[in-house]
């Protein structure tokens, strides 16, 4: 499993190859590729990297999806006694980013890989025999029967 931790905006995220992940707003406008190169932690599956304070050579190749607000946090401040009340909200502006490869010098490492749906032969279920012909088949046994 390829994985790196990147720091972007501050915060440090681990990141996988075909995933997405909410950030801090970018600048850039939607449907833009762009490279991360602070780059803290890099592991490929078998050789773990930690960088000094960034692994060197290392790059996260991103595709920005689309621009987001997360969900509204209320802020509610009160003075007791003294009939003074705030109550604010904020919402935080995010990108939403496709992680589409991991270089290393160069070298990518982990890339996406597309997963494609295969479509079963499904035969139609048995068509299940008329509620009436049952009962004509039941009473006629019951006739013969009787006889």
């Amino acid at each position: 499993m390829t994985f790196a931790i990147v720091e972007t905006g501050g915060k440090q995220l681990k990141v996988e190859p075909g995933r997405f992940y909410d950030i801090d707003r970018l600048p850039q406008e939607a449907e833009t590729k762009l490279s991360l190169d602070q780059v803290l932690l890099l592991h490929d599956g078998e050789d773990l990297r930690i960088g000094q304070p960034l692994v060197k050579g290392a790059t996260i190749e991103v595709t920005i999806l689309q621009h987001l607000r997360d969900r509204k946090i209320v802020v509610y401040k009160m003075q007791p006694k003294k009939k003074t009340r705030k109550k604010r909200g904020h919402r935080q502006e995010l990108t939403r980013v496709m992680v589409n490869e991991i270089h290393l010098d160069g070298k990518a490492i982990g890339a996406t890989t597309t997963i494609t749906k295969v479509q079963e032969k499904t035969s139609p279920p048995p068509a299940k025999p008329h509620v009436e012909e049952e009962v004509v088949a039941v009473e006629a046994e019951v006739m013969d029967a009787n006889s």
